[in-house]
């Protein structure tokens, strides 16, 4: 099992002997506490999968390690078990439970959390962040009124069950469960049978919804082109639980049904103004992902050109608007894992994913987040931007089924761009190791679908000329990827038309070419003195050899290296 963000291996050199190192270990232990919880394999090596054939672990040594955690932590709470695994081999499990209203620190002061497989320090605005959000955390499993189960709305109850039933998303181990069980087994009720907030929440009747705290409330305004609100719903009875809400949402409002016609000689596809797919995952977002303990309504926003979803709470601890795609937090665990089995929202982390694929795919722009001081808002734009990427896209699922979607992601971006560096595709892809990079173009430049020229970080991509002429695709040319040979050309014949050029003056009369790839190739013209230039580094000029003197009458300069 790889290491993740509840699992994590540590040698029992970490506990036994000269290297023992509780105080490393006790940094993971708080960490965990302070996340989702999680548990340490104790005694098993990285890169390995089982411990050692003949390793025995001392009967009294799960005592030890406990007190001692205890003593370096403070409100850690945790539980060992030693395991004995296929190989004969033991390891001690070491069970970490979520600090469900406190933050979890060591005893030097250190408070840290989770980060994918790793455990790091939270910096003073997480920490800040993280209290705030702690209430919220464990909103879910609290028992507020001591409602019995069986006086749930039975109607919800039994859909409910029904959904479970019949999702394959959920084991047989659960359908075979008794209704109690089932409920117990999604936190809808506690040990004593009686609701817990989310049971209300979900099978709950609608005097009961309606006095849970901050139940959501969900507001649907429409604008004209000059902000005039035109139409407004409300869902403010609380008679429905999440998924019911979902659907009359989805259904209530007809704009959301609009669609474009793009076509291309005998090729017509329909584009939806607002993909039913998006609208569903950004209401998961906003029902899912919000606390439940700050009080405000979510907002759905409609002008002619966008829609806006607007979410009461900020992002959680360690997500923001520049890692949204790559990274996820889960608030709310319980009710994302009742929308994920009953297959209202995507797998954890892929939400994102499945919004920017669809937009891109779509020749849209991507969607735009912002997080405020106490709110989180996306906006998604209606228009088409690029009526190429939809024929593409089609032609690529027709011929190349096994593309991924970070496939379609990274190439929606590129047509997009017409042609973009690495670089700046990662800051797109928001991805800060380099090498993450190739899962998303690998395959691209392997089927020969996309180009690329350069080395290292100077890597440009852009669609491949001889793919667009295998499809036959009218595809718009541009200059953003003309070769060396033919901008080196094109900047001698601009200098031979408007001699006494700056850089910018030349950019200016060639738009479509890239400013950086422009620049480069001016500078290595000058410095092969194929073009002249004059003046100093600020306000420098160019002009071809036999005309290399300004109209002030200035010498021509060598450019410096």
């Amino acid at each position: 099992m790889e290491e993740n963000k509840r699992f994590d291996k540590k040698s029992l050199r970490y506990i036994t002997g000269k290297t023992e190192n509780f105080g490393e270990l006790a940094k993971d232990c708080v960490a965990f506490a302070n996340s989702h919880g999680g548990y340490l394999a104790i005694g098993i090596e990285d890169g390995a999968e089982l411990p050692a054939p003949n390793q025995v672990i001392p009967e009294l040594l799960p005592e030890k390690v406990v007190k001692r955690i205890n003593e370096l932590t403070i409100n850690v709470s945790l539980f060992p078990e030693i395991i004995t695994s296929q190989n004969g081999g033991q390891y001690l499990k070491l069970h970490i439970y979520p600090s469900q209203s406190s933050i979890a620190s060591t005893t030097k002061g250190l408070f840290l959390i989770r980060d994918h497989d790793s455990s790091r320090a939270l910096r003073p605005d997480e920490l800040s962040r993280l209290i705030a959000d702690k209430p919220a955390y464990c909103w879910e499993t609290k028992v507020s009124t001591k409602i019995p189960w069986q006086n749930a709305d039975h109607i919800k109850l039994d859909k409910f069950i029904s959904d479970i039933n019949q999702s394959d998303r959920v084991s047989s181990f659960i359908k075979e469960k008794t209704a109690e069980e089932v409920l117990a087994y999604y936190q809808m009720i506690n040990d004593e049978g009686f609701l817990t907030n989310l049971g209300i929440f979900w099978i709950g009747k609608t005097e009961q919804r309606a006095r849970l705290l901050y139940s959501p409330v969900v507001q649907y305004i429409k604008y004209d082109a000059e902000e005039n609100k035109v139409d407004k719903i409300v869902w403010d009875d609380y008679r429905m639980n999440p998924q019911e809400l979902m659907k009359s949402i989805v259904e209530s409002v007809p704009d959301w049904k609009e669609k474009y016609e793009v076509s291309e000689g005998l090729w017509r596809k329909e584009i939806p103004a607002y993909d039913e797919k998006i609208v569903r995952e950004l209401l998961c977002n906003a029902l899912v992902h919000r606390p439940y303990t700050t009080r405000g309504d979510i907002f759905i926003k409609l002008y002619p050109d966008k829609m806006v979803i607007t979410n009461p709470g900020v992002l959680p601890v360690g997500v923001t608007v520049n890692n949204i795609l790559q990274k996820t937090e889960k608030r709310n665990i319980h009710l994302a894992k009742i929308f994920y089995d009953l297959h209202l929202m995507e797998a954890e982390g892929s939400g994102y994913d499945l919004i920017y694929e669809t937009l891109l795919t779509a020749g849209k722009a991507k969607p735009i987040v912002y997080e405020g001081d106490d709110y989180v808002e996306v906006t998604v734009y209606r228009k088409i931007i690029n009526k190429e990427s939809s024929r593409i896209c089609d032609y690529i699922e027709n011929n190349y089924p096994r593309l991924s979607q970070k496939s379609y992601i990274a190439l929606g971006i590129i047509l997009q761009n017409k042609t973009i560096s690495a670089s700046d595709l990662s800051r797109e892809l928001q991805i800060t190791e380099d090498g993450r990079l190739r899962s998303y173009v690998d395959a691209l430049v392997n089927n020969h679908i996309v180009d690329s020229q350069g080395r290292g970080k100077g890597v440009k991509y852009s669609i491949n000329p001889s793919f667009v002429s295998k499809s036959r695709i009218q595809f718009e040319t541009t200059l953003k990827t003309i070769e060396p040979y033919r901008l080196k050309a094109l900047i001698h014949e601009d200098l031979r038309y408007h001699p006494n050029s700056t850089l910018p003056e030349i950019s200016s009369r060639l738009p479509d070419v890239d400013y950086s790839q422009l620049e480069k190739m001016v500078w290595k013209m000058a410095k092969e003195k194929e073009i002249i230039p004059i003046g100093g580094r600020k306000y420098r000029k160019y002009n071809l050899p036999n005309e290399s003197f300004s109209s002030k009458g200035g010498r021509k300069q060598e450019i410096s290296e």
